[in-house]
């Protein structure tokens, strides 16, 4: 099992209000369909100037390349420039 931790943000604004919404429900989506256990997921407050949204959580190290190839196609289709992955295991201490 490996942690990721997904980042999307909207600084440039090429996003509309409702096209913001519909990239976060889209990786969203995705995330709750192919993860084993989501830990957190956040987008900024309301009244921030710029929107972004994080998410935390596990999944089998299999579906990662999957994970990888939908990812980019929403990126494409919301015409980003990039979706942030990390990647890591987590350790209890």
């Amino acid at each position: 099992m490996k942690t990721l931790t997904i980042q999307i943000g909207n600084s440039d604004d090429k996003l509309t209000q409702v096209r913001w919404s519909q990239f976060i429900f889209r990786v969203s989506a995705l995330i709750n369909v192919q993860a084993a256990r989501i830990h957190f997921f956040s987008p900024s407050p309301g009244d921030a100037t710029w929107q972004n949204a994080a998410w935390v959580f596990e999944i089998e190290a299999g579906m990662i390349p999957r994970l990888i190839l939908e990812l980019t196609e929403i990126r494409v289709e919301f015409d980003q420039t990039a979706i942030a992955i990390t990647e890591g295991e987590t350790i209890f201490i």
